[in-house]
């Protein structure tokens, strides 16, 4: 364990400065309050993707495949490499976290990249370019925005809480709890949990169907801060798996976990 801390802290300095190159190539195309110069089209199944999207997976690819070339690849841009899954460690990255927002001119998109090893993310970052903020972590060494220490929010019951998270999720919370806040909408996940773990919103939710890209990164981020990131069984996501999909998941300061998911399951 020790050695994986070392190997991803002499790392860390690196990729940093990448995915700092990185968001400023998605500057080139985005336009704040207005929409995005760069070319759109639509994937399977209706999502929208960038020019923007493909240059920033491409030049994370080339750059962060040489700073550990041993490494798997597994990016919501690039066609999925089975061989990632015999790899201990694996790049997880989204590009554009957020591409809706990024399309129309919102300054909510982030850069997310995490390096896993044996399935766990040890080196994390969450870069908003727009807002010129770097969240990052390091197993074991804490969690940090723009070199100030990150921690979750100090609150200690469900009452009052802030939740970020979609309409139909926060209200079934709010069936159980009636008295939260509903802060503005973050539509970058990696962005959203990333809050909770700078204690800017108390607790995140996420829909079904979010993939590693989106929450890999923003896991350690936020359990480095103090927080918790799990399904409503209370396990944390498993990644690197045949299909990076995940269920409806939690981000919460650890001491309101066990609260918060008895809450929203109806089992308190």
């Amino acid at each position: 364990m020790q050695a994986q801390t070392d190997s991803s802290s002499r790392l860390m300095p690196l990729v940093r400065d990448i995915t700092r190159e990185a968001g400023a190539i998605a500057l080139k195309y985005f336009r704040s309050g207005l929409s995005t110069s760069a070319r759109i089209w639509s994937k399977s199944g209706g999502s929208p993707v960038t020019e923007a999207d493909v240059a920033v997976d491409t030049f994370l690819k080339v750059r962060l495949s040489q700073t550990v070339p041993e490494a798997g690849w597994l990016s919501e841009e690039t066609a999925d490499d089975a061989r990632r899954l015999g790899r201990d460690r694996v790049w997880i990255v989204d590009p554009i976290d957020g591409t809706r927002a990024y399309l129309s001119g919102s300054h909510d998109w982030s850069v997310a990249v995490a390096l896993l090893d044996k399935g766990m993310p040890v080196l994390g970052i969450v870069y908003a370019p727009a807002h010129g903020t770097m969240y990052e972590a390091e197993q074991g060494l804490g969690a940090w925005r723009d070199g100030h220490r990150l921690e979750v929010s100090r609150a200690t019951a469900l009452s009052g809480l802030s939740v970020a998270g979609p309409k139909p999720f926060v209200d079934r919370l709010e069936a159980a709890v009636p008295d939260l806040k509903r802060p503005p909408r973050i539509p970058s996940l990696a962005l959203r949990i990333a809050r909770v773990a700078e204690g800017a919103v108390d607790a995140g939710l996420v829909s079904s169907d979010a993939r590693d890209w989106d929450i890999a990164a923003a896991d350690l981020i936020l359990r480095e801060a103090g927080g918790i990131l799990s399904g409503l069984d209370g396990q944390a996501p498993r990644y690197n798996l045949p299909d990076p999909c995940h269920r409806e998941l939690v981000a919460v300061p650890a001491r309101l976990h066990p609260a918060l998911l008895a809450a929203i399951t109806g089992t308190s």
